[in-house]
């Protein structure tokens, strides 16, 4: 098989991946580049290579981070998946390719105490530099910490998003799927208080100069600033922490895994489940607490 009939085949792959799975443009591009990748290195006979060529690709991608190579892996094990259900090809060798070694880093996140002297900050500035920038201040920070919002979710939210007493708002979030986000009370009336003072034609809820709104740069410049005004350390935070320390606080005070799935938008529970080393000791002793047998007797030691 040539290269031009590998070009075929990755097209109509990744068609598929859009029709039926509704991949997301970045996606489609990623997978696209590595199969194209793949190809080159095995002489443009991805779609015939015998099962012992996934060895070649493995070698390709030792000495890259775990993310790419997994990608990789990833995209090339859907490619042959794809080609076999097609009766494109007899056999699946992507079986044959090993996944990366797991490898993945813990979520770096904030302790309860260090949220409180976030928040004593945040109160401080409102009193002391009342205005339109402290009050935009405190709308982005009680979205991250109280809603679990990304970065991009967050700073690119509509005007009108939010609206009283609905305690929730729908977002398109990663790979353009809906979810429900939830808006406590303290977060509403922060964004309301916030809103007031937002041009009522604006787009966004957060706008910047021009046309556009805050950028994801100038959010963490932000709150590297309230960090370092309640004595944390300006390394230790970041907009992707505090959607960590919502997470991981959510499932100490007894949230479910997939509740905590749902809320964050991830596709994968296995994403989910890295908050659960932080969580780890809090799920022990609720279950001691709430299991009707957790605080019973330990049955007697059989002689």
């Amino acid at each position: 098989m040539n290269a031009p009939a590998d070009g075929r085949l990755i097209a109509l792959f990744l068609d598929m991946l859009a029709a039926e799975r509704g991949a997301a443009r970045n996606t489609l591009l990623a997978y696209g580049r590595d199969l194209a990748q793949a190809s080159e290195w095995l002489g443009g006979g991805l779609g015939t290579a015998p099962p012992e060529a996934m060895a070649t690709l493995a070698s390709h991608w030792a000495g890259l981070a775990r993310a790419s190579a997994a990608r990789k892996t990833s995209a090339v094990r859907q490619f042959y998946a794809f080609l076999a259900q097609e009766g494109l090809r007899a056999d699946n060798p992507g079986r044959d390719l090993a996944a990366p070694a797991s490898a993945r880093p813990l979520p770096k996140t904030l302790g309860a105490g260090d949220v409180e002297r976030l928040f004593a900050a945040l109160a401080v500035q409102l009193a002391e530099v009342p205005g339109p920038r402290s009050l935009r201040l405190a709308a982005l920070v009680e979205l991250l910490y109280g809603s679990g919002l990304r970065a991009s979710e967050l700073v690119s939210l509509p005007r009108h998003v939010v609206r009283p007493g609905r305690g929730f708002l729908v977002l398109a979030g990663k790979g353009g799927k809906e979810r429900l986000v939830p808006v406590g009370a303290r977060a509403e009336a922060a964004v309301i208080a916030h809103a007031a003072a937002v041009p009522a034609d604006s787009r966004w809820l957060f706008p910047s100069r021009g046309a556009t709104h805050l950028t994801r740069l100038r959010l963490w410049q932000l709150l590297k600033e309230l960090a370092a005004a309640a004595g944390i350390p300006p390394a230790r935070i970041s907009p992707h922490v505090l959607r960590h320390a919502f997470a991981t606080h959510l499932l100490e005070g007894g949230a479910d895994l997939r509740t905590v799935q749902t809320l964050l938008g991830h596709a994968d529970i296995a994403t989910t489940q890295i908050y659960t080393h932080v969580a780890g000791r809090a799920l022990i002793d609720l279950v001691n607490q709430r299991h009707p047998l957790g605080d019973a007797e330990p049955m007697p030691a059989l002689a």
